[in-house]
């Protein structure tokens, strides 16, 4: 049987792909307080900023290619099980060729009814006022907002938990839910923390091994060695 590996990916990797983080040091996302974009709230005051908010995010996505981390991670399957948690929105980890990932936030490329959750749509064109579901209500961006549950955290902590190996990676793990995953893993999991800037340091942990790089560059060094190449 394959070991497991439950990889915890944020918007780090991602950015190496040119996908813009856009949430500035301001606080502010592309100009636009975080509230009036990514709420329930922002978006029954102003749903045409917020659908177009997410339209010109989704047509960016569709510029960018999967990098040097994203294919790494692939390779991983040839020897372990591996599972990928990502905070991100986009499809990059699907494009490159990863079989299991589950999106804690949502995901760009999809919409969904704005009455009935469980009606979602594969989108890659821009959603305006007027597109419906198949019950006739307005769709919306198939994302989570502040202030909405996060459905997808239970099976994600089963994973973790159920993991030989943690991978944490373009990710700081402060913001929470997701942050509270790592202590789901049981003790004396190797984790493995890659950041050019991390926050934990190994000597926090004897199971916990940073690896201060990008991306780009510490996932094909790190999977090569757990492939043992």
């Amino acid at each position: 049987m394959k070991k497991k590996i439950a990889v915890l990916s944020g918007a780090g990797i991602s950015a190496e792909s040119g996908i813009k983080t856009f949430r500035d040091a301001d606080g502010l996302w592309e100009g636009h307080d975080i509230m009036e974009v990514a709420s329930p709230e922002g978006f029954a005051r102003n749903p045409e900023l917020v659908l177009d908010f997410y339209n010109q995010r989704r047509k960016q996505l569709l510029t960018v290619a999967p990098n040097a981390g994203h294919k790494a991670l692939v390779s991983l399957e040839e020897l372990y099980e591996v599972s990928i948690i990502t905070q991100n929105v986009d499809d990059l980890h699907e494009r490159a060729g990863s079989s299991h990932i589950i999106h804690l936030h949502g995901e760009l490329l999809k919409a969904r009814s704005t009455r009935n959750e469980h009606l979602i749509y594969h989108w890659t064109k821009d959603i305006v006022l007027g597109d419906r579901c198949q019950e006739n209500h307005q769709l919306r961006p198939h994302i989570v907002w502040f202030g909405e549950a996060v459905p997808m955290i239970t099976p994600a902590s089963k994973i973790v938990s159920e993991a030989d190996i943690v991978i944490i990676v373009g990710t700081s793990m402060q913001v929470y839910p997701a942050a509270g995953l790592i202590e789901y893993s049981t003790k004396g999991t190797p984790i493995y923390f890659i950041d050019p800037r991390p926050a934990l340091q190994s000597n926090i942990s004897k199971n916990l091994t940073v690896i201060q790089a990008p991306a780009t560059e510490g996932l094909p060094v790190l999977v090569s060695q757990l492939l043992g190449n």
